[in-house]
């Protein structure tokens, strides 16, 4: 059996000590900001809708280019909100566009020519709204 030398001892020890000084070094420099948690509750209500207005083409009247509305409350374009329709179709679809509001957000525009929306296929809108 092979004897451990004094230096070979002193080489193994400063190795192991490298090796885990180089370890700690890694885990040292991690950083975890400050983060918030919570819940809360509030008030959900719906959206009225109305004063529909269809712009059709005009070079072909069966093409509906895009859609207004009035809607209350209010989505103001400067905040978060969003207002997506959803057009219900005889055959194929569902389509959803995006909408667009006035500054004051009562009055939603639709462009509804990608995909095309025709008036012989529309059966039926649903209207999707959050502030």
């Amino acid at each position: 059996m092979r004897r451990f030398t004094a230096t070979r001892l002193i080489v193994a020890l400063a190795a192991a000590a490298a090796i885990t000084g180089g370890a700690y070094a890694f885990t040292a420099a991690n950083t975890v900001p400050a983060t918030n948690a919570g819940s809360g509750s509030g008030t959900v209500s719906g959206y009225t809708v109305s004063n529909i207005h269809y712009s059709l083409n005009t070079t072909t009247p069966n093409n509906v280019d895009s859609l207004t509305f009035t809607i209350s409350p209010a989505v103001p374009s400067t905040s978060s909100g969003k207002v997506i329709v959803q057009a219900a179709l005889t055959t194929g679809g569902p389509n959803n566009y995006t909408c667009s509001t006035d500054t004051a957000g009562s009055t939603v525009t639709c462009a509804t020519t990608t995909p095309q929306l025709t008036t012989d296929k529309l059966s039926t809108l649903t209207v999707v709204a959050a502030q």
